[in-house]
């Protein structure tokens, strides 16, 4: 693998070129009109232009991003997270065009992107998953119907959704009815599928995900847990690793379990099986992300391992570099999402920065994709940067966190540092107590 083209943006762009440049290998970054002048653009070893910003006509044109690959003879295309990450038809157009795509089969993205078949796989693999349908409700009848046989509240999905969208909690048959048309309105103008299904809704759960690797001869293992229970409107905000909240058996149970999953399917590359686990610490299947997390860097600055160079080993058909007794949490991490967003309403804050200024503190590792003087656009996901501290125990690493939010200076824009400063503060954060209710029932500072 001589060079890699990024069909991706941002921060994880310039994460992707430091790996790629530390193997010896070059990058191509594409770029809308809105991103010629990002950092990551400048950083790669060559740039293509692929069109204007909305990412419809860029960052999801396909027949534009395969072109600048061939532009460029890039042997290799790392799809990032999001966009066409785990997009079917790109996996396989890429490799009909004979360059070599960084993540697993088009199979695999097709069957794991589809929540109703991920969830019929599970089942047969003996992975424990959340009591509801296997098949698509087409009416709101329907939905009711199979509420009433699993018990209120459910949960009502999108089979192809992701990032929350077309999900909604429904605790009885009149809001179930309500949200039905809505929900499916969404699943059909952000994913082109309006199918729905119904699911058992987990009171005040926690949302681990367990991190895995899998090379082409079939080998799979797990790099450890995530707890990612922090979170507003379904997305991620706070993460950390270990789970304060796990118990050893919990652990190794839920851990071996993402294993199963992943030979169910052969999955190759670095992918992640997220579960929800409810309050007595039992777990169910969730879903399985084919692709590099956000939070990526948690699970590294743990176990110390270089998860992209893991990709682009697995990629180029090497075995897997490390072996499961090998894989040992040698620090606790965190990791805070910096979004250029109001920290109360976590509405989008977009402009010019006008001073960026990242802490440079020990054990403190700074994920962004800008600098001063960059345009925060509203074309794209607000989220500028990911701190991530760690220590030898839990209160070194949340210690770091709240020295590195004390020091970050961003002017411009409103970001949600204030928010996060309330996070590392909090009493159940603290102790380790809290889920996906979090946000929701914190109470806020008037500091903010």
């Amino acid at each position: 693998m001589k060079k890699v083209l990024i069909a991706n943006r941002g921060e994880i762009a310039r994460r992707i070129i430091r790996t790629c440049r530390e193997k010896g290998i070059a990058t191509v970054a594409i770029y809308s009109d809105a991103d010629q002048e990002m950092p990551y653009v400048r950083e790669a070893d060559e740039a293509v232009h692929i069109g204007p910003p909305p990412v419809p006509h860029s960052y999801l044109n396909i027949e534009a991003i395969l072109a600048a690959a061939k532009k460029c003879q890039a042997d290799a295309i790392h799809p990032g997270y999001g966009l066409l990450s785990e997009n079917e038809s790109f996996a396989r157009r890429v490799l009909e065009e004979g360059i070599v795509f960084i993540g697993p089969t088009p199979e695999v993205i097709g069957q794991m992107g589809d929540k109703l078949t991920a969830r019929r796989i599970m089942q047969q693999a003996g992975v424990p998953v959340v009591p509801g349908g296997d098949q698509p409700v087409e009416t709101g009848d329907e939905a009711v119907q199979m509420a009433k046989s699993i018990g209120f509240p459910v949960m009502l999905k999108a089979s192809a959704g992701g990032g929350g969208i077309g999900m909604q909690i429904c605790r009885d048959e009149e809001e179930l009815r309500q949200a039905f048309q809505s929900a499916r309105g969404r699943a059909k103008a952000y994913f082109g599928n309006d199918a729905m299904y119904v699911e058992k809704y987990v009171e005040r759960p926690h949302h681990i995900e367990v991190q895995i690797a899998g090379d082409q001869a079939g080998q799979v293992i797990h790099l450890l847990e995530r707890e990612c229970s922090i979170q507003r409107r379904h997305q991620k905000v706070v993460e950390e690793s270990p789970s304060p909240f796990l118990d050893e058996e919990t652990r190794e149970a839920l851990c071996q379990a993402a294993v199963q999953a992943g030979k169910a399917v052969g999955y190759t590359g670095v992918g992640t099986v997220e579960f929800i686990v409810d309050e007595q610490k039992a777990f169910y299947f969730l879903e399985m992300n084919t692709r590099l997390q956000v939070e990526h860097p948690v699970t590294e600055e743990m176990i110390g391992l270089d998860l992209v160079a893991l990709q682009l080993e697995i990629a180029q058909g090497k075995p897997l570099s490390v072996a499961q007794e090998d894989i040992h949490a040698k620090r606790h991490a965190i990791e805070l999402r910096v979004y250029a967003e109001d920290p109360v309403t976590f509405l989008p804050s977009p402009g010019t920065i006008t001073l960026y200024q990242a802490p440079g503190l020990e054990h403190v590792r700074i994920d962004d994709g800008v600098e001063t003087g960059t345009k925060v656009t509203p074309f794209y996901d607000p989220m500028i940067a990911k701190v991530i501290a760690s220590g030898i125990t839990r209160e070194e690493a949340i210690q770091g966190a709240r020295q590195a939010m004390q020091q970050y200076l961003i002017t411009g824009i409103k970001t949600n540092i204030p928010f996060l400063r309330e996070v590392l503060e909090d009493e159940r954060f603290i102790a380790g107590q809290y889920n996906t209710w979090f946000i929701q029932e914190r109470k806020p500072k008037s500091t903010i």
